[in-house]
């Protein structure tokens, strides 16, 4: 979804319809571009992991995922180069930062983040039913095709708010929900919520951290929590072994 999100966001600020946009005030092409450039890799992933037949393991679309991913950093790639002039700006808003940020943004992000909050929380039940798998979904009444379409159509809108506003924050969206779960249990009654609390938390403590760290620069939050996105791995994939054996 970022990555396609990056895209997007990035052929509009080259090209030239939102310069100025992504450090001084968010213009509406900006989360517009980003929504549907979202929900473009999210159906080409889709689409490249139908190739290999009707069973889409999700080993299948990890590896759909990162083709899809690939093909579209080439294209960003591109876009950069044929547009140097603005690509100060582009690369500013990749590596993510909210200093620019302000209540403009705020109020122009919120209704797309209020609107995937609430879908997402009033479907957490379902989210623990179809980790069980579709067809004990269905013998239960559940429709998991529609509900699978309606999250991934409203995480791709609250993704694209995010990094509208933001730039590509990575790592985020992985290393918040991972340890409320280690914490917290497996159910996504309880994941949910406590990711959105804990997740915005750790945004502003790596807000903090990049502002401080190297004063009066700023490194990039995006910077931030790639260096702590790493060790968070290593740490995943120790435990995993442990649970295993």
């Amino acid at each position: 979804m970022a990555a396609g999100a990056g895209l997007a966001v990035t052929a509009v600020i080259a090209l030239g319809a939102g310069v100025g946009g992504a450090l001084t005030g968010l213009p509406v092409t900006i989360p517009l571009a980003a929504f549907v450039g979202s929900l473009g890799a999210v159906g080409m992933t889709y689409l490249l992991g139908a190739a290999g037949g009707r069973d889409r393991s999700p080993a299948t679309l990890i590896l759909s995922g990162v083709a899809v991913s690939a093909f579209l950093a080439a294209g960003q790639t591109y876009l950069l180069q044929q547009n140097s002039d603005n690509i100060q700006q582009v690369y500013s808003w990749l590596l993510g930062r909210l200093a620019t940020a302000g209540w403009r943004d705020v109020r122009l992000v919120l209704p797309y983040a209020v609107l995937t909050a609430v879908v997402v929380l009033l479907h957490r039940r379902e989210l623990d039913v179809l980790s069980v798998g579709d067809d004990e979904a269905a013998s239960l009444g559940l429709h998991p095709q529609c509900s699978r379409y309606l999250l991934i159509a409203a995480a791709s809108l609250g993704t694209a708010a995010a990094v509208s506003a933001s730039g590509l924050i990575g790592f985020v969206g992985i290393i918040v929900p991972h340890t409320v779960r280690l914490l917290a249990g497996s159910s996504y009654r309880v994941i949910l919520p406590l990711s959105m609390l804990f997740g915005g938390a750790f945004l502003a403590l790596t807000d903090v951290v990049a502002r401080t760290a190297a004063a009066p620069a700023e490194i990039p939050i995006g910077v931030v929590t790639a260096l702590l996105g790493g060790p968070f791995f290593v740490l995943v994939l120790r435990t995993s072994r442990r649970v295993l054996t």
